[in-house]
């Protein structure tokens, strides 16, 4: 393991949180969109997605801090994994709220839940505390896929 730097930490945290600010900057309204459509059942109140997904990329960005600072030679195909999750994931919202392609929005959310879990699996290869912290983000994928499924359904 390399020597910790602060200023590295703080670079992949906030690279994961743009990822999501951006994203949602080129969603455009999802609070209106979102209270226009048929919700599945168990569908949280809007607000609670913009605090959910600050937590999630924020735990993202540690973990890739602590993948990119291992030694181990894997850490290379586990950074491509994790930056390809982090373009589909900065996708889903423009598909879904801008283009309000439900369908497709729908097979991206699951294509997501599959990538990071296969970025859960590199990383806990490498190191296994990186795995645990994308846990939360597996469990709220698996949600948002049934959201997403859900939303297609009822629409």
């Amino acid at each position: 393991m390399k020597k910790f730097s602060l200023t590295e930490l703080i670079i992949s945290i906030v690279f994961a949180e743009l990822v999501g600010v951006v994203s949602a900057l080129f969603a455009g309204d999802f609070r209106g969109f979102y209270t226009e459509v048929i919700q599945p059942p168990f569908s949280p109140p809007a607000w609670v997605f913009p605090v959910v997904w600050t937590v999630l990329y924020a735990s993202m960005g540690i973990s890739s801090y602590m993948i990119y600072r291992s030694d181990n030679y894997k850490n290379k195909s586990a950074l491509i994994v994790y930056f390809i999750q982090l373009a589909v994931n900065f996708s889903w919202s423009i598909i879904f709220f801008r283009f309000r392609l439900l369908p497709a929005a729908a097979v991206v959310a699951v294509i997501l839940t599959v990538l990071v879990g296969i970025m859960i699996y590199k990383f806990f290869s490498i190191r296994k505390k990186a795995g645990i912290f994308n846990i939360p983000y597996l469990l709220w994928m698996i949600f948002a896929s049934y959201l997403a499924v859900g939303t297609v359904l009822l629409n």
